[in-house]
């Protein structure tokens, strides 16, 4: 169980100061962003949100949109800037070692977790030039299985083509977040029901994907 309900209450004002004052309004009116699906995110306690991705934008895009801040890992160099560290530390971010990304992600993550955070993975493990998902890692069904919190999958479509190949500018298209209701963690970190949750997040994400606008 969760030693807290809730993030910190500084890193809560630094999201909703960085998402009212620069993501929100760039997402509603550069980008024509839609959300639906807002009412199925559990606004306290920990979870699991999972997601396709096809941006750099995605995960300021999927925090704003989900309505609570969300921890993501981050390269541990980033860790040794002196102002740039506590910055991203107070927005959630964590510390994953080169060389050692698995073991060091399921370890810090579950750490958030334990500290009331929501926790994103992005399921294809790296972005996909279409907003598909077509190898899905274990990572975030692991995560939940250990700490037994829900998996919240989310759909970000039309991201993908923000900024194409060799882009400068991201380019005004209409975006569509898509929310469904959270899905159970697997009973234990058997590989079987590992695999039958991750297909069952990545089935109700396509779902979500292919409504299209």
């Amino acid at each position: 169980m969760a030693s807290r309900d809730r993030e910190p209450f500084a890193s809560l004002l630094l999201y909703h100061l960085f998402k009212w004052s620069v993501v929100s309004p760039m997402y509603r009116v550069y980008f024509r962003g839609r959300v639906d699906g807002a009412h199925h995110v559990p606004q306290r306690g920990p979870v699991i949100v999972v997601a396709n991705h096809g941006s750099d934008f995605d995960p300021p895009i999927l925090s704003s949109c989900v309505q609570r801040p969300v921890s993501y890992m981050a390269k541990e160099e980033l860790f040794q800037v002196p102002v740039l560290a506590p910055a991203i530390r107070l927005y959630g971010a964590y510390p994953v070692k080169r060389g050692s990304a698995d073991r060091s992600a399921i370890r810090e993550a579950l750490k958030q977790l334990d500290q009331g955070w929501a926790v994103g993975v992005f399921l294809e493990g790296t972005r996909t030039d279409n907003g598909r998902i077509p190898s899905p890692k274990l990572g975030a069904a692991l995560i939940a299985a250990k700490a037994q919190v829900p998996l919240l999958p989310v759909s970000l479509w039309g991201t993908h083509r923000i900024l194409p190949k060799g882009g400068k500018w991201p380019r005004t298209i209409p975006l569509t977040v898509r929310i469904s209701s959270p899905v159970p963690p697997p009973a234990s970190t058997n590989k079987e029901l590992l695999w039958e949750t991750t297909r069952r997040c990545t089935d109700t994400i396509h779902q979500l994907h292919n409504l299209g606008r």
